[in-house]
């Protein structure tokens, strides 16, 4: 599996550039989630889902979503490539069990399996071209039995985003509050595109909307695909 990642990561630098964003944003990252007038819903949202047991968060952040699974899960691992953004989730789950793991996603294997593998805001981030091998990592990560959780941006988001048309994977500019200026992968799904892709995939999903910027999914992979 390394062997196939670093092919098909290849000499393309869009994860360097989408995490040097986040390990600059991480001073103010925590801002989006006190301006955000619809994270109880969301958070309501997240209640609804099936999060139980020995659970894996990817791109934890700050930790803002970690803190809301930790009374639903046995053990509770949480994934950043960002230091800066991961030093601020440690101080926020300070005296739990909690376990952190600074590594690149798209380079990241698991050393276990999990029940729940959830991830907030981070599918929109992985490009078409790493669709299949990210989800074969979840399918790797998954105890059987297990499932993957997750909520996202939904495809209204595309008409505030800054879209980079040259870019080699579809990319938007982000600007911070000192005025530098980023780039990220951006990738919004409706439900039922995503739905048929995780199908071809191998996957059998429920994606829903939450509202009129979000939706909410659950996957299990499909027995003998």
């Amino acid at each position: 599996m390394a062997e196939a990642k670093a092919q098909q990561h290849g000499s393309d630098d869009w994860s360097e550039r989408q995490i040097a964003y986040y390990r600059d944003r991480a001073g103010e990252y925590d801002d989006t989630y006190s301006d955000r007038m619809s994270m109880p819903r969301l958070a309501k949202a997240l209640d609804a889902l099936p999060v139980s047991g020995d659970v894996l968060e990817l791109a934890c952040g700050t930790g803002q979503w970690t803190r809301l699974l930790l009374p639903r899960a046995r053990s509770l691992t949480a994934l950043d490539a960002a230091p800066e953004m991961l030093r601020r989730a440690r101080d926020r789950m300070r005296g739990t069990a909690t376990r952190f793991i600074e590594a690149d996603i798209f380079e990241w294997e698991p050393d276990r399996q999990y029940d729940t593998v959830f991830f907030a805001f981070w599918l929109s981030h992985v490009p078409p071209v790493e669709m299949e091998p990210f989800w074969d990592l979840l399918r790797w990560a998954l105890a059987p039995g297990g499932r993957v959780v997750f909520l996202d941006d939904s495809s209204a988001k595309a008409q505030i985003e800054e879209r980079v048309d040259e870019a080699p994977v579809p990319t938007v500019r982000r600007t911070l509050s000192d005025g530098s200026r980023h780039v990220a992968v951006k990738v919004l799904r409706d439900p039922a595109d995503l739905t048929s892709q995780l199908d071809g995939l191998g996957w059998d999903a429920h994606v829903e909307t939450i509202d009129a910027f979000h939706l909410s999914g659950v996957a299990r992979p499909r027995e003998g695909a």
